[in-house]
């Protein structure tokens, strides 16, 4: 099918849709201007208008629908699709006539090379456990035991896929009779539709009304392949919960006639199943998902919004749920200063998320809490110690955050929006004393060889791109008096900074690191790179000048920091990000204290670190640190994003640098200091 070139949008609320011009790759116009098609959500009413402007016009009229791989939340706003039907002919719900869908069902290829995206796609959905929405917890609770399970789908009352599809409220009954007749030693069990359990629309069963004790009612919002894995068979009457069940595996019996009926793929119990004969030739479950999910739909890449494929869906949609999985529940934010609270608020706001700020944990104390309560505070604060106490005594998990390793262009300290956050549940990547997310998962993650694909894709976009945490800095050139002395690089850090006070017991300074890198190598040419915020004096850490002088070789204060990498031989940190920027880039890197990075096999350690005994290699520390580890968030859209996204978007900052792009410009340090004078009178 060929869209029109411009296409009539009545509907404000279909207008509103984020990137709608490439999802239906046409220009969008309004009512009164020349098109060549109108086009409107479906069979709804509300579309009467579009479909009458496009008869009175003479102009086809285009039915749009969600595709069946939408969102992680439910259709409301803030969670746009990432993909839409569009047909020309019908809608794929309708049986009474033909659909753009059925057609391409129909002229399906059978031939192995025409299927081999279908079956990865099928197999990178189960995999990730996609449903159309997946927002719901992915865990069922306990089902009754028995023999056999069986599962009966209710659906909202008034639903249009239900008159569309031949049936009406009748059915249900008679559904759930053909299951509980055809399947004597099953447990039965009905599933409540989550507009109901919304309380937003009625359903056809009353648990009250059923006095058979084979029947139980699930009236739980959870995600789909958490039940269909755990059920034997499904009946249904037009869901398209049918048709997911038919990817996993089971047998569906279907009452009605959904778009996935009379292709010989189901047991299709409708009288009208046999007049589709000619319209519906048998097919595989195998071409029905090419049509459906390759072909039928039009993708977005959701973090660009450039045009894409089910493939792009898939990998957003798969990030997105695990994200939104670990923030499900309610999320107390302590401590937060407003500039703090904008920060963050886009990291944490999923779907299943419940944010509340409060000011200090007074504020908390004697309150009745929620039951999925969270405390979500910076870490190793001066108040850290009270937090761990309240939260033990509670019982309940705290979430310590952290910039993560790719931050901005510019510093921190500057009042910049972050690109990444870390939040961890066990500890902090920074406080070697305790295990953190990031440690636990690099002892015992099991990344698959696409993961490491990906890993290994995103360290040579960071090399290429010459790409740090801060990205600022100007050029750097050795001084001629390096020749024939191998260069090590000595990075400077914060002294005040939790990694050094509780990750390097020995060394604790930039002096000290000078003095102790000067001993091992005196013949060697030292580089000292000061690191930013010391150089703006927003932070501590300056070394006093003749020990500087007498220690290294050339001052590197105002150098980009990837520039002074390349052009070492070695680099030695304490625990500075730093280190592991340089291990990205080939070089050896001598850790005399204990960042996440050391103990893996890839650095020379000073200290022992007996607790981590796997040994890494460098894409699968990537893996863990940049891509699984840390949240990124687009400072335009505050949307979630991919590291690969956010990479982009720095990559185009440092281009545009002096522009207001993802910096505040020049009045930032000024802001800076505003802001630290109105906290001291303020008492925060």
């Amino acid at each position: 099918m060929t869209l029109a070139q411009t296409i009539a949008v009545l509907s404000p609320g279909i207008r509103r849709i984020p990137q709608l011009a490439n999802l239906l790759e046409a220009r969008i116009v309004g009512r009164w201007q020349r098109c060549d098609a109108v086009a409107g959500w479906g069979l709804r009413p509300t579309a009467e208008a579009a479909r009458r402007l496009a008869q009175q016009r003479g102009l086809p009229y285009l039915a749009l629908e969600d595709g069946f791989l939408r969102s992680v939340g439910l259709g409301v706003a803030g969670y746009p699709p990432v993909s839409l039907v569009v047909d020309d002919l019908g809608i794929y719900y309708d049986a009474s006539r033909p659909s753009r869908l059925e057609r391409l069902i129909a002229e399906m290829p059978a031939d192995e090379a025409a299927l081999a995206e279908a079956d990865r796609a099928m197999a990178l959905l189960l995999r990730h456990r996609l449903s159309k929405y997946n927002h719901a917890v992915d865990s069922c609770p306990p089902l009754p035991s028995a023999p056999r399970r069986v599962l009966v789908i209710d659906q909202a009352a008034g639903d249009l896929s239900l008159a569309a599809g031949g049936v009406d409220a009748s059915v249900f009954p008679a559904l759930l009779q053909a299951a509980l007749a055809e399947n004597p030693d099953a447990a039965v069990i009905v599933k409540t539709h989550p507009d109901v359990l919304a309380g937003k629309r009625r359903g056809h069963f009353d648990a009250q009304h059923h006095g058979d004790p084979r029947i139980s009612y699930l009236a739980a919002d959870i995600h789909p392949a958490s039940l269909l894995e755990q059920v034997d068979a499904v009946y249904v009457a037009t869901s398209q919960l049918g048709f997911e069940a038919l990817l996993w595996g089971k047998p569906v019996v279907c009452f009605g006639l959904p778009w996935y009926a009379g292709w010989g793929v189901s047991d299709d119990r409708h009288p009208a199943i046999a007049g589709l004969g000619e319209r519906r030739p048998a097919r595989s479950l195998r071409q029905l998902f090419a049509a459906a999910y390759l072909r039928y739909p039009r993708y977005l890449k959701p973090e660009s919004g450039e045009v894409g494929d089910v493939f792009d869906a898939i990998a957003y949609l798969a990030e997105m749920k695990r994200l939104n999985a670990e923030t499900r529940g309610t999320l107390y934010c302590v401590g937060m200063s407003w500039w703090k609270r904008n920060a963050v608020r886009p990291f944490l706001a999923t779907p299943s998320a419940r944010l509340e700020y409060v000011a200090s944990l007074r504020r908390l104390q004697g309150r009745k809490l929620a039951a999925d309560a969270r405390l979500v505070a910076w870490s190793r604060r001066r108040h850290d110690g009270e937090i761990a106490a309240f939260a033990r005594q509670g019982g309940i998990p705290v979430w310590r955050m952290e910039d993560g390793f790719l931050r901005s262009v510019g510093l921190g300290s500057d009042l910049l929006r972050p690109l990444s956050l870390v939040f961890d549940e066990r500890g902090i990547y920074c406080d070697p004393r305790s295990p953190s997310a990031l440690e636990h998962w690099l002892e015992h993650g099991q990344p698959d060889a696409e993961a490491l694909q990906r890993a290994a894709r995103l360290r040579e976009t960071l090399a290429r791109l010459r790409m740090s945490k801060y990205n600022v800095g100007g050029g750097f050139a050795l001084d001629p008096a390096a020749a024939g002395k191998p260069v090590l690089l000595v990075l400077g850090q914060v002294e005040s900074d939790i990694s050094i006070r509780y990750g390097s017991p020995a060394v604790k300074t930039n002096l000290g690191l000078l003095e102790a890198v000067r001993a091992e190598a005196p013949d060697a040419f030292l580089v000292f790179k000061p690191h930013p915020d010391v150089v703006a004096g927003n932070r501590p850490g300056q070394v006093p000048p003749e020990r500087l002088a007498a220690l290294c070789d050339q001052l590197a204060a105002d150098a980009d920091i990837i520039d002074c990498i390349e052009q070492a031989d070695a680099v030695h940190t304490l625990t500075s990000l730093a280190g592991f920027e340089a291990l990205l880039r080939g070089k050896a890197v001598h850790c005399h204290g204990l960042p996440f990075y050391a103990g893996w096999g890839l650095t020379h350690d000073r200290l022992a670190t007996a607790w981590r005994s796997r040994r890494l290699s460098l894409d699968e520390l990537v893996y863990g640190s940049l891509i699984h580890y840390p949240r990124y968030i687009d400072p335009a859209s505050l949307a979630l994003i991919s590291a690969e996204r956010a990479v982009a978007l720095l990559e185009q900052a440092k281009r545009q640098a002096g522009q207001r792009q993802l910096e505040r410009g020049p009045w930032a340090r000024r802001w800076r200091k505003l802001w630290a004078y109105l906290r001291v009178l303020l008492g925060r």
